[in-house]
C-alpha cells in the first residue's frame, strides 16, 4: 500500500504497465506541441540526462522521425555508453497528442511509447506525459527492467518543459 505523501502523487491512470503524470502549463497547446514536435525540443527537456544531441527535422505527421545522440551513462544502470536511436511518431494529432517510439541497435527492438496530450485550459493547457511499455517485445517483459524512467523523471521534464516555455524557448510566444 502506498504512503500518504505517495498516493498524494499518484495519478489516476497509473498502471503496472504504464506511468502518466500531469501538470498545467501557462501556455497555448500550439506552443507546446511546437517544443514537441522539434528534435532539440526533446533535448532541452530530457531529465534524465540521456537525451546529449539531435537531428533531423521538426516532425509534422506519423511515420516522421529524428535521430537522438544518448548517453545511458547518466542513468549509470548499464554500460552502454553513447549510442543514438531513431524517435519514429507513432501518433501525431496537432496540438493536441503527440507520441513516439524508439528505435535502437538492441534487439529484438523493444516497443515502448512515451507521449504527451494537450488539454487547454483556463491557465494555459494540461499536459499529461505518459510512459507505457505495455506492448514492449516479450523477451524485454521477462527482463524485469521496465520502466527505465521513474514517475519522477516524467514529472521533472514537465517542470523542465514549464520554465522552457515560460523562457521563451522554442517559439513560445504564440
Amino acid at each position: 500500500m502506498a504512503s500518504p505523501a505517495e498516493a498524494r502523487w499518484q495519478d489516476a491512470k497509473m498502471t503496472s504497465e504504464r506511468l502518466e503524470v500531469q501538470r498545467t502549463i501557462a501556455a497555448v497547446p500550439a506552443t507546446i506541441f511546437r517544443l514537441l514536435c522539434d528534435p532539440q525540443g526533446h533535448v532541452a527537456i530530457d531529465s534524465s540526462g540521456m537525451l546529449i544531441d539531435a537531428t533531423g527535422d521538426p516532425v509534422t505527421a506519423v511515420g516522421d522521425s529524428f535521430v537522438v545522440h544518448m548517453d545511458r551513462e547518466a542513468l549509470n544502470d548499464y554500460p552502454m555508453g553513447l549510442y543514438d536511436v531513431t524517435v519514429t511518431i507513432t501518433t501525431f494529432v496537432p496540438d493536441r497528442e503527440i507520441a513516439w517510439t524508439i528505435l535502437g541497435q538492441i534487439r529484438p527492438q523493444i516497443g515502448h511509447v512515451y507521449g504527451y496530450t494537450l488539454a487547454p485550459v483556463e491557465d494555459g493547457t494540461l499536459v499529461t506525459s505518459y510512459y507505457d511499455w505495455s506492448s514492449i517485445d516479450p523477451a524485454w517483459k521477462d527482463a524485469g527492467i521496465f520502466p527505465v524512467l521513474s514517475e519522477g523523471a516524467l514529472r521533472a521534464t514537465l517542470g523542465i518543459l514549464a520554465r522552457t516555455v515560460a523562457r521563451g524557448g522554442f517559439g513560445a510566444s504564440a
